[in-house]
């Protein structure tokens, strides 16, 4: 469809470019290929008769016609979604929509593990897709590559609309036969033996405790960097090495496993497990039943075995200031 010789098609390519400054991630974005955005870039330039992208070093920038572009094509497209494609009412009865979610093992195992029976019965159309963790996991969002991400409120994006599901915090994990968990965790002996942690994606990323745990005086000593909080438990069985791990999911594999938890001996701040949404999905009813039942599923857990730990440890302000660190300096987990 044309307006005024423009294809109205080549707006969303416009803004897949503007938005990722690259030709193969707006391909990315589009579902397109190199070669097919290529060619819409230069319908573009024609249309426009600038060229909206130019390289520089390594990189593409944007004209100054470009950066005047951003806002009002992105502006158009959201009245266009809003206004005229007015999706069919949700019934997650009959729904065959796919969702894809980015979550760690940890919440894929203390959550949605229980959520997706649940989401069968009462949605057997619908597909689901669980991502690991990447390096940035709002830049994945942003981007659209995931529609929810689930992880630490300290690892989320003020920019878009979220909502916490339920709390955690942390204790040590070791083997039964573990000569050091014959008596209470010290602060001295937790220090004096050696860990096992997790961290991720290509640059890896630590977890919220080995990064909290990083910033203390004492230094513990880490001899096994494991790719997911999964592998942890298996890693220390016949090992003298402890590893930090959450309580939820501790208090799962104990009891099948031969292994032995302590109580932390000292304060890790807890953490808020958060579910996240990009702001232009604020009105999809299929994301707001899968976020709502994950919130219903939590709440119920939580009246069942009660909060694992009270927040009011932590003011928002310090929690605040927490995941400016842990953004800034680590990434997110």
């Amino acid at each position: 469809m044309r307006f005024q010789r423009l294809d109205l098609n080549l707006l969303v390519a416009l803004d897949a470019l503007l938005s990722e400054k690259s030709v193969s991630l707006a391909a990315d974005r589009l579902c397109l290929s190199q070669s097919a955005t290529s060619s819409a870039l230069g319908r573009l330039r024609e249309y426009f008769g600038d060229d909206l992208l130019v390289v520089k070093g390594r990189n593409m920038i944007l004209t100054s016609r470009a950066e005047e572009l951003i806002e009002p094509v992105r502006a158009v497209l959201e009245q266009v979604r809003t206004t005229i494609a007015v999706s069919p009412p949700f019934d997650p009865a009959t729904s065959d929509r796919q969702v894809r979610i980015m979550a760690s093992d940890y919440s894929t195992e203390v959550l949605l593990s229980e959520a997706l029976i649940e989401f069968e019965r009462d949605a057997p159309h619908m597909r689901f897709e669980i991502q690991p963790m990447t390096d940035n996991v709002v830049e994945t969002l942003e981007r659209g590559f995931v529609d929810l991400l689930l992880t630490i409120d300290y690892a989320i994006s003020s920019d878009h609309p979220s909502q916490i599901l339920f709390d955690d915090d942390y204790v040590v994990v070791g083997w039964k036969d573990n000569p050091a968990l014959a008596q209470p965790m010290s602060r001295e002996l937790y220090f004096s033996l050696g860990h096992v942690t997790a961290r991720f994606g290509k640059s890896r990323v630590p977890a919220f405790e080995d990064w909290f745990v990083r910033r203390q005086k004492q230094q513990r000593r880490i001899d096994v960097v494991a790719p997911s909080f999964l592998s942890l438990p298996g890693l220390v069985i016949g090992t003298n090495r402890i590893a930090t791990m959450h309580r939820r999911l501790a208090m799962r594999v104990v009891g099948t496993l031969p292994l032995l938890v302590r109580e932390m001996p000292f304060d890790i701040p807890p953490i808020r497990e958060a579910i996240q949404w990009h702001i232009t999905n604020n009105n999809d009813p299929a994301l707001r039943w899968v976020v709502e039942r994950l919130a219903a599923l939590a709440s119920d857990a939580a009246a069942m075995h009660g909060n694992v730990v009270p927040l009011g440890g932590v003011s928002e302000s310090a929690r605040d200031q927490i995941a400016v660190q842990f953004q800034n300096n680590s990434g997110s987990r």
